[in-house]
């Protein structure tokens, strides 16, 4: 098995796991075992007034490190498409910011999360969104269909983010924006991390650094790079969560103070030229 194609699976099978639980009434936060829900990556992202409007399951699967709908700036009639849209949450945001005449995509290769987004668009009723399964290397859309591609700390999960962001590219329409929540490493990051399949499915290992991501974004066409930090994560963030890895707190936690964050990462598809 080639490492990408495992890294899929790990990836595949952690948030198909996490769907399970939140049906079961066994999730209360997503990533992280503890299930104390003051993980410092995905806590406290979205505003009690965004909550209430959703089913509790579509809040209890959101597996984010950010909230990108409250700054991509949608617009009535756009289409979005959401990468790794997990339980619905930043879908059904999506849908409500591009009303009636827009359309809101999630997109997902988990079957899983899948299942648990159909049955909360069902709670909801809303009729303007659709769920695919597909995965964000090979996005199952035509080219030039899409406005806006929001995603939620998943890009970092996949061990071929240059494919991810051509199809990005091919997908969105001439003068289409990108505007993603991520994580964003800020110089380096010890090998025990780098190496870890769970910390991948977690968000971390897989994170690329801001020059790299600048660079990605910019090889597969984009213009217009931007990357705004939302949350600089500390030694003290780190320390239960590497523990629970098996990891060596003393050494590694200092090592990553302040070198992982969260991000919202802006680029646009340059417009067709007249």
């Amino acid at each position: 098995m080639s490492g990408k194609q495992e890294i899929k699976d790990q990836v595949r099978e952690r948030y198909g796991k996490i769907a399970l639980s939140v049906v079961q009434g066994d999730s209360c936060c997503g990533i992280g075992s503890s299930g104390d829900c003051s993980d410092p990556i995905t806590s406290n992202l979205y505003e009690d007034s965004q909550k209430e409007l959703l089913p509790e399951e579509a809040v209890l699967a959101s597996l984010g490190c950010g909230n990108p709908t409250a700054l991509a700036k949608l617009e009535e009639g756009e289409v979005v498409l959401d990468l790794g849209s997990g339980g619905g949450i930043d879908v059904f945001l999506s849908a409500e910011k591009v009303g009636p005449t827009g359309k809101a995509y999630g997109l997902d290769m988990t079957d899983e999360m899948l299942e648990l987004a159909r049955e909360n668009q069902k709670r909801t009723g809303v009729t303007n969104v659709e769920f695919l399964k597909g995965e964000m290397e090979d996005m199952p859309l035509p080219d030039s269909t899409v406005d806006v591609i929001v995603s939620n700390c998943v890009i970092n999960l996949s061990a071929d983010k240059d494919l991810v962001l051509r199809e990005a590219f091919r997908v969105l329409k001439p003068g289409g924006r990108l505007a993603v929540s991520d994580i964003v490493v800020r110089g380096e990051i010890p090998n025990e991390i780098r190496q870890s399949i769970e910390l991948w499915t977690g968000c971390m290992a897989g994170a690329l650094e801001e020059g790299e991501y600048r660079s990605k974004l910019l090889a597969a066409g984009f213009e217009e790079v931007d990357i705004e930090y939302t949350r600089i994560y500390r030694a003290a963030d780190a320390g239960e969560f590497l523990a629970e890895q098996g990891m060596d707190v003393e050494k590694l936690a200092p090592a990553v103070d302040e070198k992982c964050a969260s991000a919202f990462i802006r680029a646009r598809k340059p417009a067709q030229e007249c």
